[in-house]
């Protein structure tokens, strides 16, 4: 099932853990050491074009006339709500601009243009989600809760629609993750009064300004500001959910039953973040409207350090990937979309229609999927070329195995 012992499944001693730990730190105080005003000018610029884009695809929905003037004003309504929601909203709400004590631009205050709060969010996904990843049973993420993508949660019945329900959930995935984050105790009957009071507040907020604000000021040309703005609400949540799935659930991003969380030390947090998420290749405008996340492992790694430095932080990590012989899972957007919805969809079916074993499956593995070749005697060191032989060419050794 879930890999239950990291440093067997990555084939790495405690120590070498530790030792991967400490190069990790460092990473994380070369790019503390130099923020500076280039890091600050990226985010305020970015929030300016943001600000302008929005404005000026509001005033030409309003002003234009025609299919082309509609098509136009939504397409960049839908990209500014990308950008603020991608690279600015969730960048900011980690933290990562914390450093410029700018009350403007700071975790503590800003508030961003989806349906559920900011400090909902912050708390099940700064602190629950990034604390936890993929530990079934902790990680309320897996599976945003509503969807099977390990078999270490149990198939019932409902999972027969879950390719349904991940429509309707990329559909509507700003409201999903309010709802998801609004329930995220799992130990009370229902949410906090006041917790619900401020989740009410944010909605009718949120409805208001693109369902009536906006539309009114359109004059007679209501309909179509109504309908541009629940279209780009629907781009963007779609492209919200295509990258973070794209993240968590394609094969290699591996999954986890823990039982001494408490006691993990910095080197296993960093491994685990390594093992259980997964990145995409993306050219720098592609990177700038996920808002980074296709560097989704360095991300993880490195949660509160700013967006923009994710590209140069990959290529160390991948030079660390390479002396431990870890994998550094990536693919392109499509491959990695497509791997994850046949997780979904393989999924959706009882274990007893499923071919791969449950320590052996793309989608769940554990330290037991190597056990015929450790009983074989694996070896550490390549006798040849004296390089580490870790969990990357077990991997590799693995899969013409699997073809025979």
């Amino acid at each position: 099932m879930a890999i239950s012992d990291i440093a067997e499944y990555a084939h790495l001693s405690d120590s070498d853990i530790e030792a991967l730990g400490h190069e990790l730190d460092a990473i994380r105080r070369d790019v503390e050491d130099s923020l500076g005003g280039a890091d600050a000018n990226y985010i305020i610029r970015t929030i300016r074009l943001q600000r302008i884009l929005d404005a000026s695809a509001r005033a030409w929905l309003i002003a234009s006339s025609g299919r082309g003037g509609w098509l136009a004003g939504t397409a960049a309504l839908a990209l500014a709500k990308i950008i603020e929601n991608m690279e600015i909203g969730h960048n900011v709400l980690h933290g990562q601009w914390d450093w410029m004590n700018d009350p403007e631009i700071h975790s503590a205050s800003w508030e961003w243009d989806i349906a559920g709060p900011a400090s909902h969010w912050k708390r099940a996904h700064n602190v629950t989600h990034h604390k936890y990843t993929n530990v079934v049973d902790l990680d309320d993420d897996v599976g945003f809760g509503v969807m099977r993508v390990t078999r270490d949660q149990p198939w019932k019945p409902i999972h027969l629609i879950q390719p349904l329900q991940n429509l309707l959930l990329a559909a509507g995935f700003e409201w999903g993750i309010a709802l998801h984050d609004l329930y995220f105790d799992k130990t009370a009957k229902h949410p906090d009064r006041a917790e619900v009071a401020v989740f009410r507040r944010k909605v009718l907020r949120q409805l208001a300004k693109d369902y009536v604000l906006f539309p009114v000021l359109s004059g007679r040309r209501w309909r179509r500001t109504l309908a541009a703005n629940a279209t780009a609400n629907l781009v963007r949540n779609i492209w919200a959910h295509l990258v973070i799935s794209c993240g968590h659930f394609p094969d290699g991003a591996e999954k986890f039953a823990l039982d001494d969380l408490e006691n993990e030390s910095p080197g296993h947090w960093y491994l685990r973040q390594m093992l259980g998420t997964a990145n995409f290749n993306a050219g720098p405008a592609m990177a700038f409207l996920s808002g980074n996340l296709c560097y989704q492992i360095e991300h993880h790694l490195f949660p509160d350090l700013p967006s923009n430095r994710c590209a140069e932080i990959s290529v160390r990590v991948r030079e660390l990937c390479d002396k431990y012989d870890l994998p550094y899972t990536t693919a392109p957007l499509l491959t990695q979309f497509l791997l994850t919805q046949r997780t979904i969809l393989k999924l959706a079916l009882p274990d007893r229609m499923l071919r791969a074993t449950s320590d052996d499956a793309p989608e769940t593995a554990s330290e037991l999927r190597f056990k015929a070749a450790k009983a074989l005697g694996w070896v550490a060191v390549d006798p040849e070329t004296g390089r580490r032989r870790g969990l990357r060419t077990a991997l590799a050794e693995l899969k013409p195995k699997k073809r025979r």
